[in-house]
């Protein structure tokens, strides 16, 4: 009974006194490690894919890389950690102490625990160590190809030009609307559209699903011009569809498209101020955050695309009549330039095409009347000439093709390589 009892308060003493322990490994990304300021030891957790493996009688080198930077983190480990399932493409959490590096990185990781999370099968990996693969060997791979640098590199700069584009329009007062991806209305006329049906086991029988035809959207514009005459300042970013048959490197079945719409707006000229607004702000946000993913494409797939770059953002654009724009765009000129014609303006890109296209809507009630009319659709579009009756202002509005204005930045010649998952005719992996 005595020995329990000195047991029981031996035991309460222990428990009263904290055990010793190590602090508990602080998760970090790659690119938060590779920009810490004071690398004394700090114990850290990083988990990735392993890009590289060098191993030496003591040392072994390992590169991780997450997708958050270019740049990969040099991991330092005893020989003893050496291992099979230590292999370019596997996946590992490596837990150890961030020191300075005597390399070329400001900091490196002291391993002090190797996981392998997933093994990856090196001679089946279609993707391979040190060789740098074209961008048409890739497209055959959309599962795999996000893990290479220069995919890696694209989609980091599409993922800070999409922050951009909305950052440009909040800072200058739009509000964001959500447009429908499911439509009944034809935008552009062209015919060129995805119908949308259910599939046959739930199909409604001799009616239509939404009780008139409905399609994928062409252009969020006409939703964005209802939204207009009850704010000012509209926008839109999303996905478009159009059932183009086409496979050529301008061309995507499915596509991004930035779209705004303004009222009270009179002249082409403060559209187009809006428009070359978007574009140098969006452009130079880009190139502050993304420099290193810019400059890979800049040296290895698009040499001379950063001068070009830079020029463009220095210089206003040009605005020039259509047959100059045609014959600028035979010279391959690096200059941008806009063609209005009417009461529209297109901006067009050399190597790209057209990257913007605007217009001053037709307000005239009585014009849009009788031109609906003649074309048997002043039933189907009453609402649009509602918008002319109550309460109409001048507006008018532009939509850029976001694919390829990654394609202008980056220098890109094909836009099926700047979008995660590209379609098109005939192909529809994933």
């Amino acid at each position: 009974m005595f020995g329990a009892r000195c047991l029981l308060r031996a035991l309460r003493s222990c428990s009263s006194v904290p055990c010793p322990r190590h602090k508990p490994s602080t998760k970090l990304s790659v690119r938060d490690a590779l920009g810490a300021q004071n690398a004394n030891g700090e114990r850290v957790k990083v988990q990735g894919w392993i890009r590289s493996v060098r191993s030496q009688k003591e040392v072994l080198f390992l590169h991780v890389n997450d997708g958050s930077s270019l740049e990969s983190l040099q991991v330092v480990a005893d020989s003893s950690f050496d291992s099979r399932e230590l292999a370019f493409g596997s996946s590992v959490e490596v837990q150890g102490q961030l020191v300075k590096s005597p390399s070329k990185q400001n900091v490196e990781l002291k391993a002090e625990k190797i996981e392998v999370v997933g093994n990856c099968d090196v001679k089946a990996f279609p993707l391979k160590y040190k060789e740098r693969h074209p961008l048409e060997y890739l497209r055959q791979y959309p599962h795999l190809r996000c893990r290479t640098n220069v995919l890696g590199s694209i989609l980091r700069v599409r993922s800070e030009a999409t922050a951009a584009v909305h950052s440009f329009f909040k800072d200058s007062g739009f509000v964001h609307i959500h447009t429908p991806v499911i439509t009944s209305n034809d935008c552009e006329g062209a015919g060129e559209l995805f119908q949308v049906e259910p599939s046959s086991k739930i199909k409604v029988p001799d009616e239509n699903f939404f009780s008139v035809p409905a399609f994928l959207t062409v252009s969020g514009q006409l939703h964005l011009e209802v939204m207009s005459g009850a704010f000012t300042q509209v926008f839109t970013f999303g996905p478009t569809f159009r059932a183009e048959n086409s496979q050529t490197r301008r061309h995507l079945a499915e596509f991004y498209m930035v779209e705004a719409e303004i009222s009270f707006l009179e002249s082409l000229q403060d559209l187009m101020q809006v428009m070359e607004g978007l574009f140098k702000t969006a452009t130079r946000a880009v190139l502050a955050s993304c420099q290193e993913d810019v400059e890979l494409c800049h040296k290895f797939i698009a040499p001379g695309q950063k001068d070009r770059l830079e020029h463009m953002l220095k210089h206003n654009f040009l605005v020039i009549s259509y047959t100059e724009a045609v014959e600028i765009l035979k010279q391959a000129s690096e200059n941008f330039t806009f063609t209005p014609e009417v009461a529209a303006v297109d901006l067009l890109v050399p190597g790209v095409g057209e990257l913007f296209g605007g217009s001053l809507r037709e307000e005239r009630y009585h014009f849009l009347e009788q031109r609906l009319a003649r074309l048997g659709l002043q039933e189907a579009y009453q609402w649009y000439l509602d918008l002319r009756r109550f309460g109409s202002v001048p507006h008018g509005g532009f939509g850029m093709g976001f694919e390829r204005y990654l394609q202008c930045i980056l220098g890109i010649d094909n836009i099926k390589d700047v979008i995660p998952f590209p379609r098109f005719t005939h192909s529809c992996l994933l």
